[in-house]
């Protein structure tokens, strides 16, 4: 077992679970520990009881600063308000953070900036491995059709999300713009309710549906006079989100500070 120590933020969520689950089983990986919220009824509670997987011998607290002093890296995927605060005491601890938290207002974005001058943190809206290749796909792709191809992005989640759209449609809309050579910000069309008009030119639209259990799909859709091509990634298993995360914390070991994505991690 190595001794590359790892930190669960919001241990006791799906995800936090998730997390315990794929860093315990990572040979290179131990898990010294999670952290939920003051009050939380997990407090207390032995990591691996939570996750399923038989004690651990390690607990849940709500003392993220004694936590972090120990670790090697955190895994983050809580909300942004918790996120902005690891990240200034991952930054202290001059360790690395993942972070897979999403709905950033732009003072958190510069925030989560300011402390990747002293933290390793990979940040991104999504950690797998097809999602990474959607997002480079989206890029070439809206790279190689012109503007004679309008670009709309569709998602569905669970109806548990609180944010919308997702951190994935809007990695692939960012990436489609990019290939486009265009201000993502100036050109994302985020809502069509009554009479809109018709469609502009060059704008990239979001549709976000909500229900059931969904863990996410993602499709974004090229369409032309004629023709429609559209790339999709469908995920079914939150685990796959987790096993990217290990991933990322393990290649950010050593790494200089600095703001790091998953297409930095992958090589794309």
């Amino acid at each position: 077992m190595s001794d590359f120590k790892i930190a669960v933020m919001g241990a006791a969520g799906r995800m936090g679970r998730e997390l315990i689950r794929a860093a315990h089983a990572n040979p290179e990986c131990t898990v010294i520990g999670g952290v939920e919220r003051e009050g939380a009824p997990a407090l207390g509670q032995d990591l691996g009881t939570l996750a399923g997987i038989g004690e651990l011998g390690v607990k849940v607290t709500d003392d993220p600063l004694e936590l972090i002093a120990r670790a090697d890296a955190i895994l983050d995927f809580t909300a942004p308000k918790s996120s902005v605060e690891f990240a200034g005491l991952a930054a202290n601890a001059r360790i690395v953070h993942v972070l897979g938290t999403t709905g950033f207002s732009d003072e958190d974005e510069a925030a989560i900036a300011a402390a990747a001058r002293h933290a390793t943190i990979i940040k991104a809206g999504n950690m797998s491995l097809g999602v990474n290749l959607l997002v480079a796909l989206t890029r070439k792709v809206a790279q190689a059709l012109g503007e004679d191809f309008d670009i709309e992005i569709l998602e569905m989640h669970h109806k548990h999300k609180v944010d919308a759209p997702s951190g994935t449609a809007l990695m692939l809309g960012q990436a489609a713009a990019e290939g486009r050579g265009i201000s993502h910000k100036e050109r994302s069309v985020r809502v069509r309710d009554g009479h809109t008009g018709p469609r502009r030119r060059g704008d990239i639209g979001y549709a976000t549906l909500r229900g059931g259990n969904v863990v996410g799909e993602h499709t974004v859709l090229f369409v032309g006079e004629g023709e429609r091509i559209e790339l999709t990634h469908r995920a079914t298993d939150r685990g796959i989100y987790a096993r990217g995360a290990v991933q990322a914390a393990l290649w950010g070991r050593g790494k200089p500070p600095g703001l790091y994505s998953m297409m930095d991690v992958l090589g794309l």
